[in-house]
C-alpha cells in the first residue's frame, strides 16, 4: 500500500485507539484475533518439530562456543540466562502504580546472556551457526555427528572467509551477528541505522566487523543491507524481518525457560497461568519466544507485547490487520524514541501474521517511564538493564489495571494470584559505565 491508499483505508476502517496512538498516550490493547492454541496451531507455518530441530543444532555448537567463548565454559557452550525472582521491584511497581500485582514477578535476564548481551545472542547467533553449518557440511569438511569443536581451526575460518553475513540492525542484532560470523571467519557487514548508538559500532568494529551507518532509520538499514547483499552470491543476508530462523532460535527459549521454571518450583497449569511481558521492535525476539512458550504452555501462557509509544509498529499492524503494509509514519508518528532496540516502523509481516491467533495483547510505554523503570530496578534489586529491556516492565501493572476483561473473558480472575509473571529483559550488560550512569541519572 502507498501512503495514499493507508489514509484511505484508515479513513474508512476507523479504529478507537487509533487517535491515543496518534497523540502518543499510553495505550494497552487486547488481541480481538486470540484463539484457543489447538484452533490456532492448525494453521501455523511452524511446528513444534522445528523449534527442537533448532534446539538440537545449538547443542552440536555447544562445544565449539565453549572453545571460543570462555565465559560459556560453564554451561558447556549453551548460551543461556538466568531467571530470577524480584519481590522487592514487584513492591515498588504497587507502590508506584497504586495497583495490586497479582502473582509472583520474576525477570528473564536475556540482558546478560553471554557473547552479545541481549535477547538478539538467541536468533542472531543459531542462523549464523545454521549457515556455517549448512556450509560445512555441503564442502564435506563436517558431519552431524563430529565434535563441532573443530570449528575453532583455521582450516575452517579460512574456509568461512570465503564467504560474507550481512544485516539490517538498530544495535543489538548486529552485535551478536557481527561477533558470531566475525568469531567463525565470515566477512561480516552490519548496516546500522541512525538510533544505534555509537558504543556499539565502536565494539563491533574492534571485532573487525564492517559497520555501514545511515541517517535514516530501521527500515532504510534493512532495505539497503538486502540490496547489497542480493548483489553478492557469497554474501547471506540476515533478514529480521523475515527469517524463520532467527524465529526459530528464539523460539528454544521457551525450552529452556520450562526447565528453569521446573528447577524452581513454579508451577504453570489450568490453576497457575502464566504471563510473560516481552519488548518489541520488529518483532522476531519476543514473536519467536512468544510462539515457543505457547508451544510448550499452550493456552496456560498469555503473552503481551511491549512497544514505546513512538514507535508502536507491531500493535498498529496487528490492530489494523495491515501487518506490514502500514508504518508508524503513515500516521504521523515520528518513530524516535531512546529504546534503540524498538525504534522500529515497520513490523515484520511474517511475524505478525504467525502471532496473530496466539498473541494476548500488546500495550505502549513513553520512554519517560521506561527510563524511571530502569532506575527504580536498579535500587530495589541492583540489576541494570538498558531504556527498551525495561518496556516490559510495567506489563504486570497495566495487565491488572487495564485488562480485567482479558482476565474475566478467560477465567483467570480467581487464579490470576496464583500465577507467575515473567518481564523480558532483553539488553543492558554491556552497556559501557559512563552510558548506563546516563541513563539511571534520567530515571
Amino acid at each position: 500500500m502507498n501512503n495514499d491508499e493507508v489514509k484511505t483505508w484508515l479513513k474508512n476502517h476507523q479504529h478507537p485507539l487509533t487517535d491515543k496512538l496518534v497523540s502518543l498516550e499510553e495505550t494497552f490493547w487486547l488481541n480481538p484475533n486470540l484463539q484457543s492454541f489447538k484452533t490456532a496451531i492448525v494453521n501455523c507455518p511452524l511446528t513444534l518439530n522445528d523449534v527442537l530441530e533448532a534446539e538440537a543444532r545449538l547443542e552440536r555448537f555447544a562445544p565449539y562456543i565453549a572453545k571460543v567463548f570462555p565465559e560459556t565454559q560453564e554451561t558447556k557452550g549453551i548460551i543461556e540466562s538466568p531467571l530470577v525472582k524480584i519481590p522487592k521491584m514487584q513492591e515498588n511497581l504497587v507502590q508506584v502504580y497504586k495497583q495490586e500485582i497479582l502473582g509472583e514477578l520474576w525477570l528473564k535476564c536475556d540482558s546478560h546472556l553471554p557473547i552479545s548481551g541481549s535477547i538478539k545472542a538467541r536468533g542472531g547467533i543459531y542462523e549464523v551457526l545454521k549457515k556455517a553449518e549448512e556450509l560445512a557440511i555441503n564442502h564435506q569438511m563436517l558431519k552431524i555427528e563430529d565434535d563441532y569443536s573443530i570449528l575453532a581451526s583455521d582450516e575452517f575460518r579460512t574456509f568461512f572467509s570465503q564467504y560474507a553475513i550481512a544485516v539490517g540492525s538498530t544495535g543489538n542484532l548486529g552485535l551478536s551477528i557481527g561477533i558470531m560470523s566475525a568469531k567463525l571467519g565470515f566477512k561480516v557487514t552490519v548496516h546500522m541505522s541512525a538510533d544505534a548508538k555509537q558504543w556499539k559500532k565502536d565494539l563491533l568494529r574492534s571485532k573487525n566487523v564492517k559497520v555501514i551507518e545511515y541517517a535514516s532509520d530501521y527500515s532504510k538499514a534493512v532495505e539497503e543491507g538486502r540490496r547489497q547483499a542480493e548483489a553478492d552470491p557469497a554474501c547471506h543476508f540476515i533478514d529480521d524481518e523475515n527469517s524463520r530462523d532467527l524465529f526459530l532460535g528464539y523460539a528454544v527459549a521457551a525450552i529452556r525457560l520450562k526447565k528453569q521454571l521446573d528447577q524452581s518450583g513454579v508451577t504453570v497449569d489450568e490453576e497457575h497461568p502464566l504471563f510473560v511481558y516481552l519488548p518489541c521492535g520488529v518483532g522476531g525476539g519476543p514473536g519467536g519466544v512468544a510462539f515457543g512458550l505457547k508451544l510448550i504452555f499452550h493456552d496456560h501462557v498469555h503473552c503481551f507485547f511491549a512497544e514505546p509509544t513512538h514507535s508502536p509498529c507491531m500493535l498498529l499492524g496487528l490492530m489494523t490487520g495491515l501487518h506490514d503494509k502500514i508504518a508508524v509514519q503513515d500516521l504521523g508518528i515520528d518513530n524516535k524514541t531512546a529504546a534503540d532496540g524498538l525504534a522500529v516502523g515497520r513490523p515484520s509481516g511474517f511475524v505478525g501474521k504467525v502471532l496473530e491467533p496466539f498473541l494476548s495483547g500488546n500495550y505502549t510505554i513513553s520512554d519517560e517511564q521506561m527510563y524511571k523503570l530502569l532506575k527504580n530496578l536498579a535500587d530495589t534489586e541492583n540489576i541494570y538493564l538498558e531504556p527498551s529491556a525495561l518496556a516490559g516492565m510495567v506489563g504486570p501493572v497495566k495487565l491488572c489495571k487495564e485488562g480485567t476483561d482479558y482476565l474475566q473473558k478467560h477465567q483467570l480472575l480467581n487464579i490470576a494470584a496464583k500465577g507467575t509473571h515473567i518481564v523480558w529483559a532483553t539488553g543492558g550488560s554491556m552497556v559501557p559505565k559512563d552510558e548506563m550512569d546516563n541513563f539511571y541519572q534520567k530515571g
